[in-house]
């Protein structure tokens, strides 16, 4: 049985360390936006190619532009504060009544 328990607990942490990554690259992905970026820089297409599918829908379903600022990422570090808060804690919980 423990042998389940410490699955659940390591797949809870690969999601939560996942999570945090994609947090990061969001936040660098906003840095960018601020700036005239060089869009043939690799490491900006990659943060626009990593960020805009899931942000391209959040701007099509609310529009999210208030005064020039695009307000989908501070939407997306919500949910995925959400996520780590509940998916996480409630995957490391019922591993622990295993």
């Amino acid at each position: 049985m423990f042998v389940a328990q410490n699955l659940v607990v390591a797949v809870a942490k690969v999601i939560n360390l996942i999570l945090t990554l994609y947090m990061w690259i969001i936040i660098a992905r906003a840095l960018v936006s601020w700036v005239n970026p060089d869009p043939y820089n690799p490491i900006v297409r990659f943060l626009y190619r990593a960020t805009e599918p899931v942000l391209a829908p959040l701007r099509k379903l609310i529009p999210f532009r208030t005064g020039g600022i695009d307000l989908s990422p501070i939407l997306v570090l919500l949910i995925i504060f959400f996520l780590q808060e509940f998916l996480v804690q409630t995957l490391i919980q019922a591993a622990q009544r295993f």
